[in-house]
Protein backbone atom coordinates (compact mmCIF):
# COMPACT_ATOMS: atom_id res chain seq x y z
CA UNK A 1 0.00 0.00 0.00
CA UNK A 2 1.47 3.27 -1.10
CA UNK A 3 2.30 6.07 1.55
CA UNK A 4 -0.56 8.53 2.11
CA UNK A 5 -0.09 11.76 0.52
CA UNK A 6 0.96 15.09 2.93
CA UNK A 7 -1.87 16.98 3.89
CA UNK A 8 -0.59 19.71 1.57
CA UNK A 9 -0.47 18.05 -1.39
CA UNK A 10 -4.01 16.78 -0.40
CA UNK A 11 -4.97 19.93 -0.04
CA UNK A 12 -3.44 21.13 -3.30
CA UNK A 13 -4.51 18.08 -5.00
CA UNK A 14 -8.04 19.04 -3.82
CA UNK A 15 -8.03 22.52 -4.87
CA UNK A 16 -6.30 21.90 -8.28
CA UNK A 17 -9.06 19.59 -8.97
CA UNK A 18 -12.02 21.91 -7.71
CA UNK A 19 -10.88 24.68 -9.60
CA UNK A 20 -10.43 21.85 -12.67
CA UNK A 21 -13.75 20.91 -12.41
CA UNK A 22 -15.37 24.71 -12.06
CA UNK A 23 -13.01 25.53 -15.65
CA UNK A 24 -15.31 22.42 -17.02
CA UNK A 25 -18.32 24.16 -14.97
CA UNK A 26 -17.30 27.64 -16.97
CA UNK A 27 -16.75 25.87 -20.17
CA UNK A 28 -20.17 24.66 -20.31
CA UNK A 29 -21.51 27.46 -19.33
CA UNK A 30 -19.33 30.02 -21.45
CA UNK A 31 -18.51 32.67 -19.40
CA UNK A 32 -15.90 34.91 -20.18
CA UNK A 33 -11.98 34.86 -19.16
CA UNK A 34 -12.78 38.60 -17.84
CA UNK A 35 -15.67 37.04 -15.69
CA UNK A 36 -13.68 34.18 -15.12
CA UNK A 37 -10.46 36.63 -14.16
CA UNK A 38 -12.71 38.45 -11.68
CA UNK A 39 -14.49 34.82 -10.14
CA UNK A 40 -10.71 34.15 -9.22
CA UNK A 41 -9.88 37.02 -7.93
CA UNK A 42 -12.59 37.01 -6.09
CA UNK A 43 -12.03 33.21 -4.74
CA UNK A 44 -8.39 34.30 -4.21
CA UNK A 45 -9.60 37.03 -2.02
CA UNK A 46 -11.89 35.31 -0.11
CA UNK A 47 -9.04 32.00 0.63
CA UNK A 48 -6.90 35.21 1.99
CA UNK A 49 -9.75 36.22 4.05
CA UNK A 50 -9.87 33.07 5.43
CA UNK A 51 -5.84 32.33 6.34
CA UNK A 52 -6.00 36.09 7.71
CA UNK A 53 -8.56 35.26 10.14
CA UNK A 54 -7.13 32.09 11.07
CA UNK A 55 -3.92 33.50 11.64
CA UNK A 56 -5.83 36.48 13.85
CA UNK A 57 -7.16 34.10 15.72
CA UNK A 58 -4.11 31.88 16.54
CA UNK A 59 -2.44 35.33 17.12
CA UNK A 60 -5.08 35.91 19.47
CA UNK A 61 -4.98 32.52 20.80
CA UNK A 62 -0.73 33.04 21.31
CA UNK A 63 -1.55 36.57 23.38
CA UNK A 64 -4.15 34.75 25.11
CA UNK A 65 -1.55 32.01 26.42
CA UNK A 66 0.93 34.63 27.11
CA UNK A 67 -1.49 36.37 29.59
CA UNK A 68 -2.80 33.32 31.10
CA UNK A 69 1.08 32.08 31.65
CA UNK A 70 1.59 35.49 33.14
CA UNK A 71 -1.40 35.11 35.53
CA UNK A 72 -0.33 32.26 36.31
CA UNK A 73 3.07 33.27 37.57
CA UNK A 74 1.71 36.35 38.64
CA UNK A 75 -0.80 33.99 41.14
CA UNK A 76 2.29 31.17 42.14
CA UNK A 77 3.83 34.40 43.20
CA UNK A 78 1.34 35.96 45.21
CA UNK A 79 0.23 32.71 46.91
CA UNK A 80 4.24 31.98 47.62
CA UNK A 81 3.92 35.73 49.24
CA UNK A 82 0.69 35.01 50.98
CA UNK A 83 1.32 31.71 52.79
CA UNK A 84 4.79 32.26 53.19
CA UNK A 85 6.38 29.39 51.32
CA UNK A 86 9.88 28.62 50.74
CA UNK A 87 10.01 27.91 47.09
CA UNK A 88 11.10 29.01 43.82
CA UNK A 89 9.55 28.40 40.44
CA UNK A 90 11.24 28.73 37.33
CA UNK A 91 9.67 29.35 33.84
CA UNK A 92 9.52 26.13 31.98
CA UNK A 93 11.47 25.71 28.90
CA UNK A 94 9.53 25.00 25.41
CA UNK A 95 6.27 26.32 23.71
CA UNK A 96 4.06 28.26 25.63
CA UNK A 97 1.83 24.73 26.45
CA UNK A 98 4.04 23.19 27.33
CA UNK A 99 5.18 25.51 29.89
CA UNK A 100 1.65 26.20 30.96
CA UNK A 101 1.86 22.44 32.05
CA UNK A 102 4.33 22.65 33.88
CA UNK A 103 3.52 25.44 36.37
CA UNK A 104 0.01 24.83 36.76
CA UNK A 105 0.41 21.79 39.12
CA UNK A 106 2.34 23.90 41.24
CA UNK A 107 -0.42 26.33 40.86
CA UNK A 108 -3.18 23.71 42.04
CA UNK A 109 -1.42 22.91 44.77
CA UNK A 110 -1.08 26.30 45.77
CA UNK A 111 -4.49 26.94 45.56
CA UNK A 112 -5.24 24.30 47.68
CA UNK A 113 -3.23 24.91 50.20
CA UNK A 114 -5.07 27.96 50.21
CA UNK A 115 -8.17 26.96 50.62
CA UNK A 116 -7.29 25.08 53.73
CA UNK A 117 -5.95 27.74 55.09
CA UNK A 118 -7.95 29.87 54.67
CA UNK A 119 -10.77 27.93 56.40
CA UNK A 120 -8.43 27.91 59.53
CA UNK A 121 -8.57 31.78 59.24
CA UNK A 122 -11.53 31.95 58.66
CA UNK A 123 -12.68 29.40 61.32
CA UNK A 124 -10.23 30.97 63.94
CA UNK A 125 -11.62 34.52 63.33
CA UNK A 126 -15.25 33.34 63.37
CA UNK A 127 -14.55 32.06 66.90
CA UNK A 128 -12.76 35.13 67.79
CA UNK A 129 -15.71 37.75 66.29
CA UNK A 130 -18.50 35.58 68.55
CA UNK A 131 -16.32 35.52 71.96
CA UNK A 132 -15.89 39.48 71.33
CA UNK A 133 -19.52 39.79 70.98
CA UNK A 134 -20.09 37.82 73.84
CA UNK A 135 -18.23 39.76 76.13
CA UNK A 136 -19.19 42.93 74.31
CA UNK A 137 -23.18 41.60 74.62
CA UNK A 138 -24.16 41.19 71.65
CA UNK A 139 -24.94 37.58 71.79
CA UNK A 140 -24.09 35.44 68.29
CA UNK A 141 -22.14 37.98 66.02
CA UNK A 142 -23.81 37.73 62.34
CA UNK A 143 -21.68 40.27 60.69
CA UNK A 144 -20.12 39.15 57.44
CA UNK A 145 -17.64 42.07 57.58
CA UNK A 146 -16.68 40.98 60.73
CA UNK A 147 -15.29 38.01 59.35
CA UNK A 148 -12.94 39.47 56.42
CA UNK A 149 -9.47 37.89 55.95
CA UNK A 150 -6.94 39.61 54.90
CA UNK A 151 -5.97 37.83 51.81
CA UNK A 152 -2.26 39.31 51.45
CA UNK A 153 -0.96 37.36 54.48
CA UNK A 154 -1.93 33.84 54.83
CA UNK A 155 1.06 33.30 56.66
CA UNK A 156 1.43 30.27 59.63
CA UNK A 157 2.86 32.75 61.48
CA UNK A 158 -0.60 34.99 61.09
CA UNK A 159 -2.60 32.21 61.85
CA UNK A 160 -0.61 31.73 65.08
CA UNK A 161 -1.20 34.88 65.76
CA UNK A 162 -5.09 34.71 65.30
CA UNK A 163 -4.82 31.00 67.40
CA UNK A 164 -2.68 32.76 70.52
CA UNK A 165 -5.55 35.79 70.65
CA UNK A 166 -8.22 33.43 70.14
CA UNK A 167 -7.06 31.30 72.79
CA UNK A 168 -6.34 34.12 74.87
CA UNK A 169 -10.01 34.94 74.29
CA UNK A 170 -11.20 31.65 75.45
CA UNK A 171 -8.90 31.91 78.65
CA UNK A 172 -10.96 35.21 79.24
CA UNK A 173 -14.39 33.73 78.33
CA UNK A 174 -13.79 30.96 81.13
CA UNK A 175 -12.74 33.13 83.84
CA UNK A 176 -15.80 35.34 83.16
CA UNK A 177 -17.64 32.37 83.31
CA UNK A 178 -16.31 31.38 86.74
CA UNK A 179 -16.94 34.95 87.86
CA UNK A 180 -20.84 34.22 86.75
CA UNK A 181 -21.34 31.11 88.07
CA UNK A 182 -19.88 32.56 91.33
CA UNK A 183 -21.76 35.58 91.55
CA UNK A 184 -24.89 33.54 90.71
CA UNK A 185 -23.82 31.23 93.77
CA UNK A 186 -23.26 34.29 96.06
CA UNK A 187 -26.93 35.35 95.35
CA UNK A 188 -28.42 32.00 95.62
CA UNK A 189 -26.57 31.85 99.02
CA UNK A 190 -27.77 35.14 99.68
CA UNK A 191 -31.60 34.55 98.00
CA UNK A 192 -31.51 31.82 101.17
CA UNK A 193 -30.39 33.29 104.14
CA UNK A 194 -32.77 36.14 103.47
CA UNK A 195 -35.69 34.19 101.89
CA UNK A 196 -35.88 36.22 98.49
CA UNK A 197 -36.83 34.60 95.34
CA UNK A 198 -33.71 33.61 93.37
CA UNK A 199 -35.07 33.36 89.95
CA UNK A 200 -36.04 36.45 89.41
CA UNK A 201 -33.71 38.06 90.98
CA UNK A 202 -31.03 36.50 88.29
CA UNK A 203 -33.55 37.11 85.87
CA UNK A 204 -33.68 40.76 85.90
CA UNK A 205 -30.19 41.43 85.37
CA UNK A 206 -30.28 38.60 82.47
CA UNK A 207 -32.59 35.91 81.27
CA UNK A 208 -29.87 33.99 79.99
CA UNK A 209 -28.84 33.42 83.85
CA UNK A 210 -31.70 31.77 84.86
CA UNK A 211 -32.65 29.46 81.88
CA UNK A 212 -32.30 26.06 82.48
CA UNK A 213 -31.76 25.11 79.01
CA UNK A 214 -28.28 23.28 78.29
CA UNK A 215 -27.60 25.16 75.17
CA UNK A 216 -28.52 28.85 76.24
CA UNK A 217 -25.33 30.45 77.20
CA UNK A 218 -24.88 32.43 79.82
CA UNK A 219 -24.06 35.80 79.09
CA UNK A 220 -20.48 37.13 80.55
CA UNK A 221 -20.60 40.45 78.96
CA UNK A 222 -19.42 43.55 81.22
CA UNK A 223 -22.38 44.68 81.23
CA UNK A 224 -23.87 41.70 83.05
CA UNK A 225 -20.76 40.84 85.68
CA UNK A 226 -21.22 44.97 86.30
CA UNK A 227 -24.45 44.53 87.37
CA UNK A 228 -23.91 41.38 88.76
CA UNK A 229 -21.21 42.81 91.53
CA UNK A 230 -24.14 45.72 91.88
CA UNK A 231 -26.75 43.37 93.06
CA UNK A 232 -24.39 41.38 95.24
CA UNK A 233 -22.63 44.40 96.88
CA UNK A 234 -26.70 45.34 97.30
CA UNK A 235 -27.67 42.08 98.61
CA UNK A 236 -24.64 41.88 101.04
CA UNK A 237 -25.21 45.48 102.28
CA UNK A 238 -28.99 44.42 103.15
CA UNK A 239 -27.49 41.41 104.88
CA UNK A 240 -25.62 43.47 107.02
CA UNK A 241 -28.27 45.82 107.64
CA UNK A 242 -30.90 42.95 108.85
CA UNK A 243 -28.37 41.10 110.80
CA UNK A 244 -27.43 44.60 113.14
CA UNK A 245 -31.19 44.91 113.14
CA UNK A 246 -31.74 41.30 114.88
CA UNK A 247 -28.71 41.65 116.43
CA UNK A 248 -30.19 45.19 118.28
CA UNK A 249 -33.21 43.25 118.59
CA UNK A 250 -31.85 40.65 120.28
CA UNK A 251 -29.78 42.73 122.47
CA UNK A 252 -32.82 44.14 123.79
CA UNK A 253 -34.66 41.13 124.05
CA UNK A 254 -32.11 40.11 126.76
CA UNK A 255 -32.06 42.99 128.22
CA UNK A 256 -35.68 43.28 128.90
CA UNK A 257 -35.68 39.10 130.34
CA UNK A 258 -33.29 40.50 132.51
CA UNK A 259 -35.22 43.00 133.82
CA UNK A 260 -38.40 40.98 134.14
CA UNK A 261 -37.03 37.60 134.92
CA UNK A 262 -38.42 35.93 131.62
CA UNK A 263 -38.65 32.19 132.45
CA UNK A 264 -36.13 30.12 130.17
CA UNK A 265 -38.39 28.23 128.41
CA UNK A 266 -39.99 31.63 127.43
CA UNK A 267 -36.63 33.18 126.14
CA UNK A 268 -35.71 29.91 124.09
CA UNK A 269 -38.68 30.68 121.85
CA UNK A 270 -36.13 32.95 120.45
CA UNK A 271 -33.04 31.64 120.31
CA UNK A 272 -32.97 31.85 116.83
CA UNK A 273 -32.65 35.39 117.24
CA UNK A 274 -30.47 35.33 120.23
CA UNK A 275 -27.95 33.03 118.79
CA UNK A 276 -27.08 35.91 116.45
CA UNK A 277 -25.75 38.74 118.59
CA UNK A 278 -21.92 37.76 118.30
CA UNK A 279 -22.13 35.91 115.04
CA UNK A 280 -19.80 37.61 112.17
CA UNK A 281 -22.11 38.74 108.78
CA UNK A 282 -20.17 36.04 106.91
CA UNK A 283 -20.79 33.22 109.82
CA UNK A 284 -24.43 33.48 109.26
CA UNK A 285 -25.55 31.31 106.52
CA UNK A 286 -28.95 29.43 108.28
CA UNK A 287 -31.56 29.33 105.56
CA UNK A 288 -34.26 31.87 106.26
CA UNK A 289 -32.29 33.21 109.58
CA UNK A 290 -32.62 36.20 108.36
CA UNK A 291 -35.37 36.53 106.78
CA UNK A 292 -38.11 39.42 106.85
CA UNK A 293 -40.52 37.46 109.25
CA UNK A 294 -38.11 36.64 111.47
CA UNK A 295 -37.29 40.24 111.93
CA UNK A 296 -40.63 41.23 112.14
CA UNK A 297 -41.85 37.99 115.08
CA UNK A 298 -38.61 39.65 116.93
CA UNK A 299 -40.04 43.26 116.86
CA UNK A 300 -43.16 42.36 117.64
CA UNK A 301 -42.16 40.66 120.82
CA UNK A 302 -39.75 43.49 121.95
CA UNK A 303 -42.84 45.49 121.63
CA UNK A 304 -44.97 43.21 123.85
CA UNK A 305 -42.45 43.08 126.13
CA UNK A 306 -42.00 47.17 126.62
CA UNK A 307 -45.20 47.25 127.39
CA UNK A 308 -44.93 44.54 129.91
CA UNK A 309 -42.01 46.55 131.04
CA UNK A 310 -43.78 50.01 131.61
CA UNK A 311 -46.08 48.25 134.00
CA UNK A 312 -43.60 46.43 135.89
CA UNK A 313 -41.23 49.36 135.65
CA UNK A 314 -41.77 50.40 139.43
CA UNK A 315 -41.10 46.70 140.34
CA UNK A 316 -37.66 46.35 138.43
CA UNK A 317 -36.44 50.33 140.17
CA UNK A 318 -37.25 49.15 143.49
CA UNK A 319 -35.33 45.66 142.74
CA UNK A 320 -32.74 47.74 141.71
CA UNK A 321 -32.40 49.40 144.50
CA UNK A 322 -32.87 46.33 146.76
CA UNK A 323 -29.51 45.72 144.86
CA UNK A 324 -27.64 48.23 145.75
CA UNK A 325 -28.11 48.39 149.63
CA UNK A 326 -27.50 44.72 149.76
CA UNK A 327 -23.97 45.70 148.03
CA UNK A 328 -23.18 48.63 150.55
CA UNK A 329 -24.74 46.35 153.59
CA UNK A 330 -22.57 43.60 152.00
CA UNK A 331 -18.99 45.64 152.44
CA UNK A 332 -20.04 48.12 155.39
CA UNK A 333 -20.40 50.92 153.82
CA UNK A 334 -23.47 53.04 155.23
CA UNK A 335 -26.27 54.23 153.15
CA UNK A 336 -29.71 56.26 153.75
CA UNK A 337 -31.85 53.21 152.13
CA UNK A 338 -35.19 55.19 153.67
CA UNK A 339 -33.87 58.77 151.75
CA UNK A 340 -32.96 56.67 148.60
CA UNK A 341 -36.27 54.38 148.43
CA UNK A 342 -38.29 57.49 148.87
CA UNK A 343 -36.81 59.87 145.92
CA UNK A 344 -37.58 56.75 143.75
CA UNK A 345 -40.97 56.41 144.32
CA UNK A 346 -41.54 60.13 144.35
CA UNK A 347 -40.20 60.11 140.77
CA UNK A 348 -41.71 57.03 139.28
CA UNK A 349 -45.05 58.39 140.86
CA UNK A 350 -44.98 61.92 138.60
CA UNK A 351 -43.96 60.29 135.92
CA UNK A 352 -42.32 63.12 134.90
CA UNK A 353 -38.35 60.64 134.90
CA UNK A 354 -37.58 58.62 132.17
CA UNK A 355 -38.08 54.78 133.69
CA UNK A 356 -35.36 53.62 131.38
CA UNK A 357 -32.78 56.41 131.81
CA UNK A 358 -33.21 55.53 135.95
CA UNK A 359 -32.98 51.97 135.49
CA UNK A 360 -29.74 52.91 133.19
CA UNK A 361 -28.98 54.95 136.57
CA UNK A 362 -29.86 52.54 138.94
CA UNK A 363 -27.41 49.72 136.72
CA UNK A 364 -24.72 52.33 136.59
CA UNK A 365 -24.48 53.31 140.58
CA UNK A 366 -24.17 49.41 140.85
CA UNK A 367 -21.99 48.89 138.27
CA UNK A 368 -20.04 51.65 140.83
CA UNK A 369 -20.71 49.83 143.59
CA UNK A 370 -19.44 46.59 142.81
CA UNK A 371 -16.13 48.52 141.85
CA UNK A 372 -16.01 49.89 145.44
CA UNK A 373 -16.82 46.96 146.91
CA UNK A 374 -14.07 44.88 144.86
CA UNK A 375 -11.82 48.05 145.99
CA UNK A 376 -12.67 47.59 149.66
CA UNK A 377 -12.79 43.61 149.23
CA UNK A 378 -9.10 43.39 150.65
CA UNK A 379 -8.92 45.55 153.72
CA UNK A 380 -12.62 44.00 154.84
CA UNK A 381 -10.96 40.04 154.53
CA UNK A 382 -8.11 41.65 156.89
CA UNK A 383 -11.33 43.51 159.08
CA UNK A 384 -12.78 39.96 159.51
CA UNK A 385 -9.33 38.20 160.55
CA UNK A 386 -8.69 41.16 162.64
CA UNK A 387 -12.56 41.08 164.27
CA UNK A 388 -12.08 36.97 164.94
CA UNK A 389 -9.03 37.51 166.20
CA UNK A 390 -10.10 40.30 168.96
CA UNK A 391 -13.35 38.00 169.70
CA UNK A 392 -10.86 35.44 170.61
CA UNK A 393 -8.68 37.36 172.63
CA UNK A 394 -11.72 38.64 174.36
CA UNK A 395 -12.63 34.36 174.97
CA UNK A 396 -9.38 33.69 175.99
CA UNK A 397 -9.04 36.44 178.69
CA UNK A 398 -12.35 35.24 179.93
CA UNK A 399 -11.11 31.89 179.63
CA UNK A 400 -8.16 32.79 182.11
CA UNK A 401 -10.12 34.13 184.52
CA UNK A 402 -12.26 30.84 184.64
CA UNK A 403 -10.33 29.45 187.92
CA UNK A 404 -12.14 26.32 187.19
CA UNK A 405 -10.85 25.87 183.35
CA UNK A 406 -8.51 23.39 184.68
CA UNK A 407 -10.87 21.18 186.11
CA UNK A 408 -11.90 17.52 184.40
CA UNK A 409 -14.84 18.99 183.86
CA UNK A 410 -16.86 17.53 180.82
CA UNK A 411 -15.38 19.57 177.68
CA UNK A 412 -12.30 21.28 179.71
CA UNK A 413 -9.94 19.64 176.99
CA UNK A 414 -12.12 21.20 173.49
CA UNK A 415 -11.41 24.70 175.97
CA UNK A 416 -7.66 23.71 176.28
CA UNK A 417 -7.19 23.44 172.55
CA UNK A 418 -9.21 26.38 171.90
CA UNK A 419 -7.02 28.39 174.25
CA UNK A 420 -3.97 27.29 172.43
CA UNK A 421 -5.18 28.03 168.99
CA UNK A 422 -6.37 31.25 170.64
CA UNK A 423 -3.25 32.28 172.02
CA UNK A 424 -1.13 31.97 168.55
CA UNK A 425 -3.83 34.06 167.12
CA UNK A 426 -3.38 36.52 169.73
CA UNK A 427 0.21 36.81 169.09
CA UNK A 428 -0.33 37.99 165.83
CA UNK A 429 -2.91 40.64 166.05
CA UNK A 430 0.14 43.34 166.11
CA UNK A 431 0.79 42.16 162.43
CA UNK A 432 -2.49 42.13 161.23
CA UNK A 433 -3.31 45.63 162.60
CA UNK A 434 -0.25 46.60 161.06
CA UNK A 435 -0.97 45.04 157.78
CA UNK A 436 -4.68 46.25 157.99
CA UNK A 437 -3.71 50.28 158.97
CA UNK A 438 -1.05 50.12 156.06
CA UNK A 439 -3.62 49.04 153.30
CA UNK A 440 -6.34 51.72 154.31
CA UNK A 441 -3.79 54.24 154.00
CA UNK A 442 -3.11 53.26 150.76
CA UNK A 443 -6.67 52.67 149.79
CA UNK A 444 -7.69 56.31 151.30
CA UNK A 445 -4.43 57.69 149.48
CA UNK A 446 -5.14 56.79 146.17
CA UNK A 447 -9.30 57.43 146.89
CA UNK A 448 -9.03 60.60 148.96
CA UNK A 449 -11.47 59.72 151.21
CA UNK A 450 -11.78 57.82 154.74
CA UNK A 451 -11.80 53.96 154.78
CA UNK A 452 -15.46 54.34 156.53
CA UNK A 453 -16.61 50.79 158.07
CA UNK A 454 -20.38 50.76 159.28
CA UNK A 455 -20.22 54.92 159.12
CA UNK A 456 -17.31 55.15 161.17
CA UNK A 457 -13.37 55.50 160.04
CA UNK A 458 -11.91 51.85 160.58
CA UNK A 459 -8.72 53.86 161.11
CA UNK A 460 -9.85 55.59 164.35
CA UNK A 461 -11.48 52.13 165.40
CA UNK A 462 -8.30 50.49 164.85
CA UNK A 463 -6.86 53.47 166.74
CA UNK A 464 -9.26 52.96 169.82
CA UNK A 465 -8.42 49.34 169.92
CA UNK A 466 -4.77 49.31 169.72
CA UNK A 467 -5.59 51.79 172.80
CA UNK A 468 -7.85 49.81 174.62
CA UNK A 469 -5.66 46.55 174.20
CA UNK A 470 -2.44 48.50 175.86
CA UNK A 471 -4.96 49.76 178.41
CA UNK A 472 -5.76 46.21 178.76
CA UNK A 473 -2.05 44.98 178.87
CA UNK A 474 -1.59 47.38 181.30
CA UNK A 475 -4.15 45.96 183.71
CA UNK A 476 -2.59 43.00 183.34
CA UNK A 477 0.54 43.81 184.47
CA UNK A 478 -1.13 45.51 187.30
CA UNK A 479 -2.64 42.48 188.11
CA UNK A 480 0.01 40.27 187.65
CA UNK A 481 1.83 42.84 190.34
CA UNK A 482 -1.17 42.59 192.74
CA UNK A 483 -1.11 38.72 192.94
CA UNK A 484 3.10 38.97 193.23
CA UNK A 485 1.74 41.31 196.63
CA UNK A 486 -1.23 38.89 197.27
CA UNK A 487 1.22 35.96 197.53
CA UNK A 488 3.97 37.39 199.54
CA UNK A 489 1.19 38.59 202.18
CA UNK A 490 -0.08 34.92 202.04
CA UNK A 491 3.46 34.10 202.91
CA UNK A 492 3.94 36.52 205.62
CA UNK A 493 0.66 35.85 207.70
CA UNK A 494 1.48 32.15 207.43
CA UNK A 495 4.65 33.01 209.46
CA UNK A 496 2.90 35.16 211.68
CA UNK A 497 -0.41 33.09 212.70
CA UNK A 498 0.70 30.01 210.82
CA UNK A 499 -0.63 27.68 207.85
CA UNK A 500 -4.41 27.29 207.43
CA UNK A 501 -5.80 24.92 205.40
CA UNK A 502 -6.11 25.62 201.56
CA UNK A 503 -9.67 25.05 200.03
CA UNK A 504 -9.49 22.92 197.01
CA UNK A 505 -8.56 24.64 193.72
CA UNK A 506 -11.95 26.05 192.10
CA UNK A 507 -13.78 26.75 195.95
CA UNK A 508 -14.43 30.25 196.85
CA UNK A 509 -13.88 31.21 200.84
CA UNK A 510 -16.30 33.38 202.61
CA UNK A 511 -13.39 35.97 202.59
CA UNK A 512 -13.41 36.07 198.83
CA UNK A 513 -17.41 36.58 198.74
CA UNK A 514 -17.43 38.95 200.91
CA UNK A 515 -14.40 41.35 199.44
CA UNK A 516 -14.92 40.23 195.71
CA UNK A 517 -13.13 38.41 193.14
CA UNK A 518 -10.29 40.68 191.50
CA UNK A 519 -11.51 42.28 188.16
CA UNK A 520 -8.19 43.36 187.25
CA UNK A 521 -8.03 40.92 184.01
CA UNK A 522 -11.41 40.98 183.24
CA UNK A 523 -11.61 41.52 179.46
CA UNK A 524 -13.68 45.17 177.83
CA UNK A 525 -16.84 44.50 176.65
CA UNK A 526 -16.62 44.14 172.63
CA UNK A 527 -17.66 47.17 170.43
CA UNK A 528 -19.87 46.29 166.94
CA UNK A 529 -16.59 46.36 165.62
CA UNK A 530 -15.38 43.62 167.97
CA UNK A 531 -13.20 45.73 170.02
CA UNK A 532 -13.52 46.86 173.44
CA UNK A 533 -15.37 49.86 173.89
CA UNK A 534 -13.54 52.74 176.03
CA UNK A 535 -15.05 54.78 178.72
CA UNK A 536 -16.59 53.57 181.53
CA UNK A 537 -15.65 50.02 181.65
CA UNK A 538 -12.31 51.33 181.71
CA UNK A 539 -12.62 53.35 184.57
CA UNK A 540 -14.52 50.73 186.19
CA UNK A 541 -11.54 48.22 185.69
CA UNK A 542 -9.09 50.81 187.23
CA UNK A 543 -11.18 51.19 190.62
CA UNK A 544 -11.65 46.78 190.87
CA UNK A 545 -7.88 47.42 190.72
CA UNK A 546 -7.27 48.77 193.95
CA UNK A 547 -9.01 45.91 195.72
CA UNK A 548 -6.77 42.97 197.31
CA UNK A 549 -8.61 39.99 198.54
CA UNK A 550 -6.82 39.01 201.96
CA UNK A 551 -7.61 34.93 200.99
CA UNK A 552 -7.19 35.05 196.89
CA UNK A 553 -6.58 32.02 195.54
CA UNK A 554 -3.18 32.24 193.33
CA UNK A 555 -4.01 31.61 189.61
CA UNK A 556 -1.32 29.69 187.92
CA UNK A 557 1.82 31.51 186.32
CA UNK A 558 1.21 31.69 182.56
CA UNK A 559 4.03 33.77 181.24
CA UNK A 560 2.23 33.32 177.73
CA UNK A 561 -0.37 35.87 179.38
CA UNK A 562 1.98 38.82 179.40
CA UNK A 563 2.56 38.14 175.92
Amino acid sequence: MADPQPASSQSHTTCSSLLHELQIIWDEIGESDDERDRMLLQLEQECLDIYRRKVDRTRKYKAELHQSLAESEAEITNLISALGERMIVARGKGSLKEQLSTIEPVLDDLRLKKNERMKEFSETQWQIAQICAEIAGNGQSNDSTSLRVNESDWTLNKLAELKSHLQELQNEKLIRLQRVNSHINAIHQLSVVMSFDFFETVNEINPSLSSCKSDQVKSISNDTLARLTSVIRSLNQEKRQRLQKLQNLGSTLMELWNLMDTPTEEQKKYDYVTSLISSNVDEVSKPGSLALEVIEQAELEVERLNVLKASKMKELVLKRQSELEEIYRGVHMDVDSDAARQILISLIESGNADMSDLLSSMDDQIAKAKEQALSRKDILDKVEKWKYAAEEEKWLDDYEKDENRYSAGRGAHKSLKRAEKARILVSKIPSIIETLTSKIKAWESEKGIPFLYDKDPLLCTLEEYIMLRQEREEEKRRFREQKRLQEQLATEQEAIFGSRPKKPLGQSTTANTLLGTPLGRRGATPSRHGVPSSGKERRDGRKSNAVIPINYVALPKDDTISQ
